[in-house]
């Protein structure tokens, strides 16, 4: 049994957060670019993810790999991200999945930058049970870096 919903740009970000909060064991995050304007937004959960001991993974572009406006932010937030405790993993070669995994158990997937969104229209679908979560994490050979 499983639970497939359609989110927007307008919709998204509160119901990803209510997952953040009810998460418990880890948290994945691939998003190619990250701003320093949407991390305000998430600065607080990130924090909260950490204090309560959820492991918290994201999967970026390499910095080099932006334009000098973006490599810069990207960088910032990479070194904040890293230096409460979570592990960012840096990909080359025009990295460009957007989708969070959390706690193997909830799947997000779609056209949503979650880490820098601000303007664009996109659409994310969220799929709880049904093992989608868990398929994509062995799909994406996760376990060989966890």
């Amino acid at each position: 049994m499983y639970k497939s919903d359609l989110f927007d740009e307008k919709t998204f970000y509160k119901a990803f957060l209510a997952d953040l909060e009810a998460s418990h064991t880890e948290v994945i995050i691939e998003s190619p670019f990250v701003t320093s304007k949407r991390m305000k937004t998430l600065w607080p959960s990130f924090r909260g993810l950490v204090k309560r001991g959820v492991k918290t993974y994201i999967v970026t572009r390499d910095p080099q790999d932006h334009t000098e406006r973006y490599e810069e932010q990207s960088e910032a937030e990479i070194q904040a991200l890293e230096a409460i405790g979570i592990q960012v993993w840096l990909c080359r070669g025009n990295h460009h999945r957007k989708l969070s995994i959390i706690d193997r158990e909830i799947l997000w997937e779609g056209s949503l930058n979650i880490l820098s969104q601000m303007k664009s229209r996109e659409i994310m679908r969220r799929l709880e049970g049904g093992g989608f979560a868990e398929d994509l994490f062995h799909f994406l050979r996760y376990k060989k870096y966890l």
